[in-house]
């Protein structure tokens, strides 16, 4: 195992945890694992979501709202990064001298656990990469312990808590986050500007990748992307590249564009083909996710008929252009796109599938980053054929940018916004045609929109076929 930092300790010592802000999508794969191997648990959130759900399923007590009465009996604190320093909870916990760990440190401490643990880091793509990643290394018998962002349908779940020594953990390199893990082999998919209200600058972000992979061994990086190389320019670790062009290691040849799925192409190694993959998730980035996946399993033991099969059954993880439904012939879809580059590849994607018409329903998703992006949001959602806008989901921040929802809408040809769920799905269900796909895009709670658009839009169509069949 390997050497331990000061604060893990205090994981090694608890038997009774707390967890603030359970249902939030880093912290609930931590609670599965944590539950999986035997630690008594109870959480705490603000809002009710499908997450919480899945929560309170696995037998973990969870209290709706934060209150000092709720960490009473705990010897552990493991709170969300969005947590504010004011909470009772950890008011409370500081009171009671409970020992507290901010989620980051705690995936850590269990990252040290693991002799072959797999981060997966980028700007973009890491929860479709550790998806794909983990059913392969699943469905090759290696049973791998897992943090993902999102839901991977194969597990039901973000986590799973595996009998052996291999780990895939998603790495966010939100605060420098992923720097409290230890990877074995770093997966680095993309580096774009994202949380500049921390990083400031492109080169401090573009250092924090690199002190990422200076803890690997092995680091697979995106061949086709400037920034991500410069991050690991100098590397003293084995580098191994991945991209779409046979200048790199991994790479996909004999590429056949799919319409509605991201289509096939042979995954090759150094100019050898290792198998033929049929995807069946949209987006022709989802190739370069593919390869990405591909080429991490591999070094990790995984067969390449083995690689070819999961990518083959892999239908996307939760929210990643999931599927809803398609009531009155009109598809709704899901996805957690929220910067301009993620909300790019989608839509493009997007407008290819041979839809009549692509409804964007975005939701804004901090202010700082509305703010400081915000001719970029403009320019790529207005590739839609409509762009429906809610309010800004501030999150973790204070509106200290006067950054409103009204001034992203005004740089967008037709686009509307609306301050409520409903009103967006009214909008949407009365303007919305057979033929057409609505796509609700943003990591907030706007899954919930699309959600009340299936339900109305569902009753709709059982309606029309009460009203011609009343027998």
């Amino acid at each position: 195992m390997k050497e331990p930092r000061e604060t893990d300790l205090l994981l090694q010592n608890a038997k009774n945890i707390h967890m603030i802000g359970i249902g939030g999508a880093g912290m609930f794969p931590i609670a599965e694992i944590l539950h999986e191997k035997g630690y008594a648990l109870t959480g705490s959130d603000n809002n009710e979501t499908d997450t919480l759900k899945r929560v309170r399923a696995l037998g973990i007590p969870v209290t709706l709202g934060h209150a000092p009465e709720n960490v009473e009996g705990s010897d552990l604190i493991i709170y969300s990064a969005a947590i504010m320093k004011d909470n009772p909870e950890l008011v409370a916990a500081a009171k009671r001298r409970i020992p507290m760990m901010e989620r980051a440190l705690a995936l850590g401490a269990i990252t040290r656990k693991y002799d072959h643990v797999i981060g997966v880091c980028g700007t973009h793509g890491k929860t479709t990469v550790a998806s794909m990643l983990t059913q392969i290394l699943m469905e090759g018998g290696q049973d791998p312990t897992a943090v993902i962002g999102g839901r991977l349908p194969l597990i039901d779940g973000n986590g799973r808590a595996g009998t052996g020594e291999l780990m895939v953990c998603e790495a966010c390199e939100f605060v420098d986050t992923f720097l409290q893990l230890s990877p074995d082999m770093a997966v680095i998919l993309n580096i774009d500007e994202d949380h500049m209200e921390y990083f400031k600058t492109l080169d401090n972000l573009i250092s924090s990748f690199r002190k990422f992979a200076r803890m690997a061994k092995t680091v697979i990086v995106n061949g086709e992307d400037r920034n991500s190389l410069e991050a690991v320019k100098g590397m003293e670790a084995k580098t191994v590249t991945f991209g779409l062009s046979d200048s790199n290691d991994f790479y996909a040849a004999n590429i056949v564009p799919g319409v509605k799925t991201a289509g096939e192409f042979d995954f090759m190694h150094k100019g050898e083909s290792l198998c033929h993959v049929i995807l069946s998730v949209p987006g022709a980035h989802n190739i370069a996710n593919a390869v990405a996946a591909g080429a991490a399993a591999f070094l990790s033991g995984a067969k390449p008929e083995q690689i070819a099969r999961s990518l083959a059954s892999f239908k996307g993880a939760g929210r990643r252009f999931e599927i809803l439904g398609s009531p009155n012939r009109i598809t709704i879809a899901d996805d957690y796109a929220h910067h301009p580059a993620e909300l790019d590849v989608t839509l493009r994607a997007a407008m290819k599938m041979g839809y009549r018409r692509v409804f964007a329903v975005f939701q804004p998703f901090t202010y700082s980053r509305t703010a400081m992006l915000l001719e970029d949001f403009a320019q790529v959602l207005a590739q839609a054929d409509q762009v429906v806008l809610s309010e800004i989901m501030g999150s973790r921040e204070i509106n200290t940018y006067g950054i409103k929802t009204t001034d992203l809408c005004e740089k967008i040809p037709g686009a509307v916004w609306f301050p409520t769920f409903e009103e967006i799905a009214e909008y949407v269900v009365n303007e919305a045609a057979p033929g057409d796909l609505v796509i609700t895009l943003g990591c907030g709670d706007i899954y919930k929109a699309a959600k009340l658009i299936l339900k109305k839009l569902q009753q709709m169509q059982d309606q029309a076929i009460a009203f011609e069949d009343p027998a």
